[in-house]
């Protein structure tokens, strides 16, 4: 892995940009509201709308990678998601109403952050041979996507401390640090780029039917795992952001430390499951599916706690976090090791999409039930984790040969 240290740093960037472009709103979503004098669904929105574009037209950038290149898809859309962060910060900076405004540049960083990470995943399966370096790296960027979570409550709320449409106008600057990264020091396969010009959309169609009715059953549980993973990391964190704020009354940079607490402990358990699942393909399913076990509970028992004081409410969100990041990584690692690298961008992206389904419902759900009460959305939660408890014990079957997914 050594000769492909500054590849996988650069690629790493990434989806740490990609999370702080996205994350850093949560901690200051109330301050955004109380500016822009418009409710907690309308600016969940500033969340879903960045996602929902991402879902659209995530499988066409995984397609275009296929046929094109990574590289060729991933810088363009770098600069694209920094343009949409120079459009959102310039409208809050320069209008009277730029709620409208900072929308649409919300939306052109979706387009953006379509053509950005869920390309990585294939990428790293392109640059390393073994699928032990495979697994590793893969931890790597997903530690790195969680790290942008941890980072993302602190900085968040040191940028919007200062002014609060700060946030919107780091997210061009740090984009073009990683498009200088990603052009300079990523360094793919010729081979993989020969392969590339071959996919036809023709054949893009009849490779997407044949992967389904080889693999449809673990690829569509793992599929809907990751969806639920992340509509429960940002349905709790947009909960919590409020939560602080009208309860506990914790604001501002103080908030951000609090509400990195849960991140923190997600990036570690990413970081450390990564460098230890190795290509025991049997491995990843009981860990995924102990991680789910250990989410569903600490949301039950949050749920069942009639008046939380502020250091349990903490504990088991962090509880939850463990869970979720012993999952992500064993997840990143079924898809991208048991997918043939041509059909790699096309299927990473499909999973990319549910992912981001997850993010895109997780705050306007929250913000809709706990209004009716906050033990009510802790069992909504819990219940899609239950969901996604089963599918990891009975959709991911390891086969006994080499343990590859079936």
């Amino acid at each position: 892995m050594s000769e492909h240290k500054g590849s996988l740093i650069s690629i790493a960037s990434i989806p740490l940009i990609m999370t702080l472009g996205n994350s850093m709103l949560i901690p200051v979503l109330p301050a955004i509201r109380h500016q822009l004098q418009i409710t907690s669904f309308q600016v969940s929105l500033l969340i879903t709308v960045y996602s929902a574009v991402a879902i659209l037209l995530i499988p066409i950038a995984g397609y275009l990678s296929d046929r094109f290149g990574r590289k060729k898809i991933i810088i363009p859309s770098l600069l694209i998601t920094g343009i949409g962060g120079l459009i959102s910060g310039l409208g809050a900076w320069w209008l009277a109403h730029p709620y409208s405004v900072i929308l649409i540049g919300r939306a052109l960083q979706g387009v953006g952050a379509a053509g950005a990470f869920p390309i990585v995943l294939p990428l790293v399966g392109d640059i390393f041979k073994k699928e032990s370096d495979v697994s590793k790296s893969l931890g790597v960027v997903e530690t790195a996507n969680t790290l942008g979570k941890v980072l993302s409550p602190i900085l968040g709320s040191l940028l919007a401390y200062v002014i609060w449409f700060l946030p919107f106008l780091t997210i061009p600057l740090l984009c073009v640090i990683s498009t200088l990264l990603v052009a300079f020091l990523v360094k793919t396969p010729a081979k993989q780029d020969k392969q590339a010009k071959k996919v036809t959309f023709g054949n893009f169609i009849q490779q997407l039917k044949l992967i389904f009715k080889q693999n449809g059953r673990w690829l569509l549980g793992i599929f809907a795992i990751g969806c639920i993973c992340m509509f429960v990391i940002f349905g709790t964190l947009f909960y919590l952001s409020d939560t602080l704020e009208e309860k506990y009354h914790i604001d501002g940079i103080w908030k951000g430390f609090v509400i990195a607490i849960p991140s923190a402990a997600l990036c570690l358990a990413s970081f450390l499951i990564g460098r230890k699942i190795g290509q025991n393909k049997s491995l990843m399913k009981w860990i995924t599916f102990s991680g789910i076990v250990l989410v569903t509970g600490s949301i039950v028992w949050t749920g069942l706690l009639k008046d939380p004081s502020i250091y349990w409410l903490i504990t088991l969100i962090s509880l939850a976090g463990i869970g979720i990041g012993v999952t992500l990584p064993c997840l990143d690692a079924l898809i991208t090791e048991g997918i043939a690298k041509e059909e790699r961008g096309t299927i990473t992206s499909i999973y990319s999409s549910m992912r981001f389904i997850g993010v895109a419902v997780g705050p306007p759900l929250a913000s809709v039930l706990v209004k009716s009460s906050a033990h009510l959305m802790f069992y909504c939660i819990s219940g899609t984790c239950v969901l996604a408890a089963l599918l990891a014990l009975f959709a991911i079957k390891p086969t006994r040969d080499e343990g590859h997914a079936s």
